[in-house]
C-alpha cells in the first residue's frame, strides 16, 4: 500500500504563508495572551508562551493552530455528563495530511553540546510551519511537499531559549532572514504547552496511520477532540498528562476514500488500546522505560478512540474506547 500523500496536488499551499497572519495576530495580542515577545540579538523573534512569561490556553489554542500552517481549526468547549472532564479540545482540518505531516508533527530534531552552547546542552523537537522550509526528514520527501516562503514560525517545547548555534542552524536551513523567523517557545509545564500538545490529537491519528502503511492520499478530512488537563509543575507529570489525554481520551474521525476493507482494517489497528503499553498512566510507562521512548511500544502513540469513513462506499468503522474513568483516577482529587 503507498504512503505517498496528496500535499504534492496542495503544493500551492504555503504552510508558512497562511500561519503568518495568525503570527501576526499573536504577536499583537501578546499581552492579553500572556505572552512576552522580544527580538534576540540576531533579529530573530522570541514568543515566550510559558517560560517567564505566564501564557494562557487561549494562546495555546492559537498557537495549536499555527503550528497546522493555518490549515486547521482549534477550539475549546465544555464538557460534562458522559464525557466526565469539564473542558476539551476540538480540532479539525480539511487538508489533514498536510497540516498534521507536513506542519504540525514534532518531527525536526534540533540538539547541541555544552561545549557548543558553552553551557548546558540543548536539545527539542521543532514542529510547525518551518520544518517544510528546511524539509530536513525524509517525511517530506515520502508527502511529496517543500514549502517556499519568505518568513517562518517553529514552535519548540522548551524551558529555555535555544542557544545562538540552533538559532543559526534554524536561519540556515530555513534560508531566512533573521527577522523573519518566529520560534515560539512552550513549555509542557505551562497552560498554553499543555494546550498546544492536546490540540495534537488529530496529528497522532496521522502519525499513526502512516505508521501502519496506510495510504495517505486517501485521508480528506479529520477531527478530533480530547480532554484538556491541568498542565503540572514536573515536566515528566506534565507530559504524561498530555499524552494520557489522547491515549485514553483522544477521539478521532477520519474521511477518507478508496478501498473498504483498508478503511475497516485502519479503524480497528489504529486505536492505543492495541499496545502491550495501554492502561497505565504515560509517566509512569516512561519512568519504567527508563526515560527512553524508543523503550515504549510505539502502537501506543495513537487516540483511544477512531471512526473511519469512506466517501465512496458510505460506510463508516469504529475502533477502540475512551477510558474517562482512569483519567479521573490520574487527574481528580477529591474535594
Amino acid at each position: 500500500m503507498s504512503n505517498t500523500s496528496s500535499p504534492a496536488a496542495a503544493a500551492g499551499l504555503s504552510v508558512n504563508l497562511l500561519a503568518r497572519p495568525l503570527v501576526e495576530r499573536l504577536l499583537a495580542d501578546a499581552d492579553a495572551l500572556g505572552l512576552q515577545a522580544r527580538r534576540d540579538d540576531t533579529g530573530v523573534h522570541i514568543v515566550d508562551a510559558g517560560i517567564e512569561a505566564r501564557g494562557s490556553v487561549a494562546a495555546g489554542l492559537r498557537i495549536g493552530e499555527i503550528c497546522m500552517g493555518g490549515l486547521g481549526h482549534v477550539h475549546l468547549r465544555s464538557g460534562g455528563g458522559a464525557e466526565s472532564w469539564p473542558t476539551w479540545l476540538d480540532v479539525r482540518s480539511s487538508q489533514p495530511v498536510l497540516a498534521c505531516l507536513g506542519s504540525q508533527y514534532a518531527g525536526w530534531s534540533l540538539s547541541a553540546t555544552k561545549e557548543e552552547t558553552g553551557g548546558k546542552k540543548f536539545f527539542s523537537l521543532g514542529s510547525g510551519p518551518a520544518r517544510a522550509l528546511a524539509v530536513k526528514e525524509k517525511l517530506f520527501a515520502e508527502l511529496g511537499y517543500r514549502d517556499r516562503a519568505d518568513s517562518g514560525v517553529l514552535v519548540l517545547e522548551v524551558d529555555r531559549a535555544p542557544p545562538k548555534i540552533v538559532i543559526d542552524k534554524l536561519l540556515r536551513d530555513c534560508e531566512l532572514r533573521a527577522q523573519a523567523l518566529t520560534l515560539i517557545l512552550t513549555p509542557t509545564t505551562s497552560l498554553a504547552g499543555t494546550t498546544q500538545v492536546v490540540a495534537r490529537v488529530l496529528e497522532v491519528a496521522l502519525h499513526k496511520a502512516h505508521e501502519l502503511g496506510y495510504a495517505l492520499a486517501d485521508i480528506v478530512d479529520g477531527a478530533a477532540s480530547a480532554p484538556l488537563p491541568s498542565p503540572s509543575s514536573d515536566g515528566i507529570e506534565a507530559m504524561g498528562r498530555t499524552n494520557d489525554a489522547i491515549l485514553y481520551g483522544g477521539r478521532v474521525h477520519l474521511t477518507v476514500r478508496g478501498d473498504d476493507e483498508a478503511a475497516r482494517a485502519l479503524a480497528r489497528a489504529l486505536p492505543s488500546s492495541n499496545s502491550r503499553d495501554y492502561g497505565r498512566s504515560f509517566a509512569e510507562i516512561f519512568k519504567e522505560a527508563a526515560y527512553d521512548f524508543y523503550k515504549i511500544d510505539g502502537a501506543l502513540f495513537a487516540p483511544a478512540e477512531v471512526w473511519v469513513s469512506n466517501l465512496d462506499s458510505g460506510h463508516t468503522w469504529h475502533g477502540g474506547a475512551c477510558d474517562m474513568a482512569l483519567l479521573q483516577r490520574l487527574w481528580l482529587q477529591e474535594a
